[in-house]
């Protein structure tokens, strides 16, 4: 029977608050602006951590990513002072822009709709 939750999804639960903290805390570089830490995957034999981000300022994203992915041993280094675990997996950050497209595709539907019920309105009368 396997388990509903393994350590690995436990420890990326962990590396996710801790990394949220770290980078709001002690990263004094400003070009790492508003983000937000959505999921971090770790893999089985903890070497690797993919770390996905979303950016408030789409337009400074990839700066952003540059970044974080630059300070990537930094924050490794912090982690391992707050975690104890025999292996800290290497930090790899990866912009997530599914919620910017999920609110666009969100307008694009209302601005639809809106239309729609205008039409259908104008029919009516």
């Amino acid at each position: 029977m396997a388990r509903d939750y393994q350590r690995t999804d436990r420890i990326a639960d962990v590396i996710q608050k801790e990394i949220a903290t770290i980078i709001q805390q002690e990263m004094k570089d400003p070009r790492v602006g508003m983000l937000t830490i959505l999921e971090v995957k770790v893999s089985k034999d903890l070497s690797f951590a993919k770390i996905y981000v979303s950016v408030m300022q789409e337009e400074h994203a990839q700066e952003t990513l540059a970044t974080l992915n630059k300070a990537a041993g930094f924050l490794r280094a912090q982690l391992a002072k707050r975690i104890q675990i025999r292996v800290m997996p290497q930090l790899t950050f990866v912009y997530d822009d599914t919620t910017i497209k999920a609110n666009r595709l969100s307008k694009i539907i209302d601005d639809a709709r809106a239309k729609d019920k205008s039409s259908h309105d104008d029919e009516n009368q």
